[in-house]
């Protein structure tokens, strides 16, 4: 493995840092603190500073030589609506809040890269570092763009890293194409007419309508979509009735869809919503029916992936450089992929035996309120972002 000297040097006060962001986590869109400390640091290492573009979003911008050419490295600041179980002395001070996606390690990672690339500066051309809010359901990556991220710091591709619970700390995965899923959420009303549940005849009950569905939907994965197409149809609330000898006027359905390309996207909620108005029609049910997107899914552009592979493997070796298995979760950097080339990686944070003292029972996965960033991924981690811009930013040869 070949960390750079200086960066791990410097690691135990970055991992400080670290730790003191997890001691104040701040929800989407509500990061002044975080950004506060990020613009502190950045400014401190002579760093120009851009703020406010989503909100509160922070653009750190490092230039060497005079190259017009530029990248994007992307870190999230916010944390999670969510009580901590751990005890150790950075768990939480803010009670409902925690760092339980490792957004405090991933603001770390790229403030350790800032440092060393500005006292260094050994590439041609601009890195614009930017630290994002909201990931956590608020499209802070939207936000930022449409606000005039890619208007204001043009540039040729944008990259962005996961700490990533369960694999060897050590080892990267980075693939072309789909990595995370769209998300996407339904909720349907159906309206019927309630009454006495000993004369259903009187009443247009909603209820089987309602169980229908949820088996009709899962249809459309096994029926609809070509079967070498990945697609999630989940029904996660039902809400019917107060008491057992009445039928309900309305029963309500909510639930999710993911799925790994818009086209596919599209056909599920068409079904979706042929396959509802159709049934209820039947039945003579009304309906309600809401299909919301939030974020599209997340593609890697191949040759920037693969750019990115070779980086990794000059720092932990060819070996530690893992094909990306695609997850059905989401991440908001798909809307920044959607505008400029890049590549959204993984960097395994071990099995959680990292933890300190105080930390709880449980396992040490995402959103887990057992959760908690390997700092010694920090290292780790600068060190790829500063050899990625090195990489892409090389002097060309005269």
């Amino acid at each position: 493995m070949k960390l750079i000297p200086e960066i791990v040097q410097n690691a135990q006060a970055t991992a400080a840092l670290r730790r003191d962001l997890h001691a104040h986590p701040e929800l989407c869109f509500q990061e002044v603190r975080t950004a506060d400390v990020v613009a502190a640091q950045l400014t401190q290492w002579g760093i120009p500073v851009h703020r406010g573009m989503g909100t509160t979003g922070v653009v750190g911008i490092v230039k060497a030589g005079n190259s017009p050419r530029a990248i994007a490295l992307r870190a999230d600041m916010d944390a999670l609506p969510m009580q901590e179980s751990n005890t150790f002395a950075h768990a939480s001070q803010h009670p409902g809040k925690m760092h339980a996606c490792g957004h405090d390690g991933h603001t770390a990672m790229l403030l350790g890269a800032a440092q060393y690339l500005a006292e260094h500066r050994n590439f041609d051309g601009t890195v614009y570092l930017v630290f994002q809010p909201a990931e956590e359901g608020g499209g802070g990556a939207r936000e930022m763009i449409r606000d005039g991220l890619f208007d204001k710091f043009p540039v040729e591709a944008v990259f962005g890293m996961h700490n990533w619970p369960g694999g060897t700390v050590g080892q990267f995965a980075a693939s072309g194409g789909p990595v995370m899923a769209s998300s996407n959420e339904f909720k349907i009303v159906l309206r019927g007419k309630g009454g006495h549940a000993a004369m259903p005849h009187t009443t247009i009950d909603p209820v089987p309508v309602a169980c229908q569905l949820v088996l009709a939907y899962q249809t459309i994965v096994s029926r609809n979509v070509r079967p070498i197409d990945a697609a999630v149809v989940s029904v996660t609330m039902v809400h019917a009735g107060e008491a057992t000898n009445v039928i309900p006027d309305t029963v309500e359905l909510q639930g999710t869809v993911r799925t790994f390309s818009l086209a596919v996207l599209d056909q599920v909620e068409q079904r979706m919503r042929d396959i509802t108005q159709h049934l209820a029609a039947a039945h003579g049910v009304q309906v309600d029916f809401e299909f919301v997107r939030n974020y599209p899914p997340t593609i890697n552009t191949q040759a920037e992936a693969e750019f990115a592979r070779k980086v990794m493997a000059e720092v932990v070796g060819a070996e530690r450089v893992l094909e990306q298995e695609p997850t059905m979760g989401a991440e908001d950097f798909a809307y920044m992929l959607q505008a400029k080339p890049g590549c959204y990686a993984f960097l395994f944070n071990g099995d959680g035996s990292h933890r300190d003292l105080g930390h709880a029972g449980g396992p040490c996965t995402l959103h887990n309120p057992s959760y908690d960033f390997n700092d010694a991924l920090i290292p780790l981690g600068a060190t790829y972002w500063v050899r990625l811009v090195e990489a892409w930013l090389a002097p060309k040869a005269l």
